[in-house]
């Protein structure tokens, strides 16, 4: 999965190599000024009906207590701007210590819909790991606990089923970050009756829309996007070339927000999850979540400036 270190280098690396654009730039900021006052829109999950914001924040790579201080200064941003949806899991280093240590500290744990995962083998490693999540995160219950890169899921999946039932956990998922697994995660959404994909998905990795996309809308199931700036290849892309004059159209004022708002164009999207350990990425990222959204035409255009 994307490290958010590296999308951040590219992001940098893009940035500023941009300087030169800065008048452009700044008119398409200058439209989108109305849409960045406007309070973070939400989407509902299929589930339940309840609202969850359409933009979150990633944490592969990303908070981390050895970054105790611009990991704190992320978190506090995300949550002042209305940031609600963070996503974790026990593979991530210790992020999961992180953001329940930090979020106790900034007093922002109950405000966050905490999702994370379980990514082990056995029933007893499950429920081990499981437990120390929930430790780690100080959250009980979860938001929401996924089968990471769908590891021994008939061991896990049943183990999330059960913690469901005891109120533990409020909703229960799966993930991937492969293309390759697509098949099976639709394999896994026709027979079994899940709340939640996370799915890889942006605007120069469309696989998910040839059948994921369409079946989980169809079988109500919330979707996460995750490595929404391909490993940082998006702002490789587009480095010097100034924002386009329709951005302004989507209500963007940056590229990583054009990106954003392509993959929340797609209807079955419910939330986009960018990682980042810049504060002012996480309040460019969140712009995404104001503001108009492009249709399906309208999306191709970006599709066809990247190649």
């Amino acid at each position: 999965m994307a490290g958010s270190d590296r999308v951040d280098r590219a992001r940098r690396t893009f940035v500023a190599g941009a300087l030169g654009l800065a008048a452009g730039a700044a008119a398409a900021s200058a439209r989108g000024s109305d849409a960045a006052s406007a309070p973070l829109e939400t989407r509902p999950i299929p589930a339940s009906g309840e609202r969850i914001g359409r933009v979150g924040l990633g944490t592969w790579r990303g908070l981390s207590l050895g970054e105790r201080e611009s990991s704190r200064a992320v978190l506090q941003r995300f949550h002042a701007l209305g940031g609600r949806v963070v996503d974790t899991s026990p593979m991530y280093g210790d992020a999961e210590e992180a953001i329940g240590t930090l979020g106790e500290e900034l007093g922002v744990l109950p405000g966050l819909f905490l999702a994370t995962k379980v990514w082990t083998r056995g029933r007893r490693e499950g429920e081990r790991q499981v437990e120390r999540s929930f430790r780690l995160l100080r959250r009980d219950p979860i938001d929401l606990i996924q089968v990471h890169n769908l590891l021994d899921l008939e061991t896990q999946l049943p183990l999330l089923r059960r913690l469901k039932e005891a109120g533990r956990i409020r909703y229960l998922g799966i993930t991937h970050y492969l293309a390759s697994a697509h098949d099976e995660l639709a394999r896994v959404l026709e027979r079994e009756p899940i709340d939640f994909l996370q799915v890889n998905y942006s605007a120069i990795d469309r696989a998910a829309e040839r059948r994921l996309l369409p079946l989980a809308a169809g079988r109500g199931v919330a979707v996460l996007a995750n490595q929404p700036f391909a490993e940082g290849r998006l702002f490789s892309r587009v480095r010097g070339q100034a924002l386009p004059a329709w951005a302004s159209e989507w209500d963007c004022a940056s590229w990583g927000q054009l990106f954003l708002k392509f993959i929340l164009g797609h209807p079955a999207i419910t939330c986009v999850i960018p990682g980042t350990l810049n504060p002012r990425h996480v309040e460019d990222n969140l712009g995404a979540a104001r503001g108009r959204l492009p249709e399906a035409g309208e999306r191709e255009r970006l599709a066809q400036l990247l190649g």
